[in-house]
């Protein structure tokens, strides 16, 4: 799989989707502010580090791919889930990648701020990738494994 970028999906949203994510968004920003006003920034950073549009992202991905579905005159139900699934497996990746991000700035922001920048964004990139491709290869190893124990017609696996 390549990973590239496709405008081609901007046009297939409706822009009641972008409001939803934004306004979504924007409520999640606000409840952090709220709760780092009264908890202090710590804590308040915990909760604005969390995908903002996480929650609206996935359901308007769900009803999406339902949707395209529909027209098709399929119900589509199975489609949305796997692929609302898979945008949390995204951002699971993205997640991991975070944290490295926020670890290796913290350590390295007192020596220099660019500095800390730079690492950061090398250690996100590094450790998003990587987990990609780990995801990737246990999940074509699993499959591998999975046909040869798959059971044939009569009862027994391909292999025994």
């Amino acid at each position: 799989m390549l990973i590239k970028l496709s405008l081609s999906s901007l046009q297939a949203t409706h822009w009641q989707e972008y409001a939803v994510r934004f306004a979504l968004g924007g409520a999640a920003t606000v409840l952090a502010g709220i709760v780092g006003a009264r908890f202090g920034t710590a804590v308040g950073g915990l909760f604005l580090a969390l995908p903002a549009i996480f929650c609206a992202s996935a359901t308007l991905v769900e009803r999406h791919e339902r949707r395209v579905k529909q027209k098709k005159e399929l119900r589509g139900d199975r489609r949305g889930r796997q692929a609302a699934a898979l945008d949390a497996a995204g951002a699971g990746l993205g997640s991991a990648g975070l944290v490295a991000f926020a670890a290796l700035f913290s350590i390295v922001v007192p020596t220099s701020v660019l500095g800390a920048f730079i690492v950061a964004l090398i250690a996100w990139g590094s450790v998003a990738v990587s987990m990609w491709l780990l995801r990737r290869n246990l999940r074509v190893t699993h499959h591998r494994s999975a046909v040869k124990r798959a059971p044939s017609a009569h009862g027994h696996s391909r292999f025994s």
